[in-house]
């Protein structure tokens, strides 16, 4: 027997799908970002370019709660937002910066440039592929490849290329070492604090990028400090979690 759907429930389906589909080209649009920020780094357009790439966060901060909010994985089974979410997110965490890092003379010349351009690049490609990169518990398993965040700092506070270079390849390695990271939208802990936090950090990346070539020195400190505790935090919770789990395998079996 064929159970017939309810006009009301089919139309609440349907629009529901229809919000689902707009969702999806929302998460698009940023390679269409992604596109219009390469074409400033190539023109020599940094600050430009970093604009864009602020866009591109917002898109990305709050497609995924939009996503859950309309349930798209029951609406549009068919159509894989993780997926593109993550084809989105390596270009425009990992390649345009490196682009525009390159472009914009913050890497050493000739080849050496080009070969530490590679390396986060290359490093990140294994890190999207990984099926275990966001845990179950909503964590980013090692450095969640935030190389639009070291260009955002180079271009801010002009470090040398010597040093651009010291930081990508020390990011580059704590790709694999099992860190988790604080998944401002999804980690349980801290929610709240870390949802305000990371808020606050986006409008400072405005401010600054507003003051450039002369930014404003308290947000731009501000903003390091919102970093220092989200390294601080992400490393006291996998510490924390490590022994939690270590005491609940020394207790000994309760007896039935």
């Amino acid at each position: 027997m064929t159970t017939v759907e309810a006009p009301d429930a089919f139309v609440g389906s349907r629009r529901l799908r229809a919000a689902g589909w707009a969702l999806h080209f929302y998460t698009a649009s940023g390679t269409v970002l992604a596109l219009l920020a390469v074409i400033a780094a190539i023109q020599g357009d940094t600050v430009r370019a970093l604009w864009i790439l602020l866009a591109a966060l917002v898109v990305d901060g709050t497609d995924g709660m939009l996503a859950r909010r309309l349930r798209v994985k029951e609406t549009i089974p068919g159509f894989d937002g993780a997926r593109l979410d993550d084809i989105v997110d390596y270009v425009t965490y990992a390649f345009v910066p490196m682009l525009l890092l390159w472009t914009g003379n913050y890497l050493p010349a000739g080849a050496w440039g080009a070969v530490l351009a590679a390396i986060p690049l290359i490093a990140s490609s294994f890190q999207f592929c990984r099926t275990n990169a966001k845990t179950d518990d909503h964590y980013f398993l090692g450095f969640p490849s935030y190389w639009n965040v070291v260009a955002f700092y180079a271009v801010v506070l002009g470090l040398s290329p010597a040093m651009t270079a010291t930081i990508l390849v020390a990011c580059a390695v704590l790709v694999f070492v099992p860190i988790k990271y604080i998944y401002p939208s999804r980690t349980t802990a801290l929610r709240a604090l870390n949802l305000t936090l990371a808020a606050v950090w986006l409008a400072l990346y405005a401010v600054i990028l507003i003051g450039l070539p002369d930014p404003s020195w308290l947000a731009v400190g501000l903003s390091l400090a919102y970093l220092a505790y989200y390294v601080v935090a992400s490393i006291y919770l996998t510490i924390s979690k490590q022994v939690a789990t270590m005491a609940r395998a020394g207790q000994p079996a309760s007896p039935h």
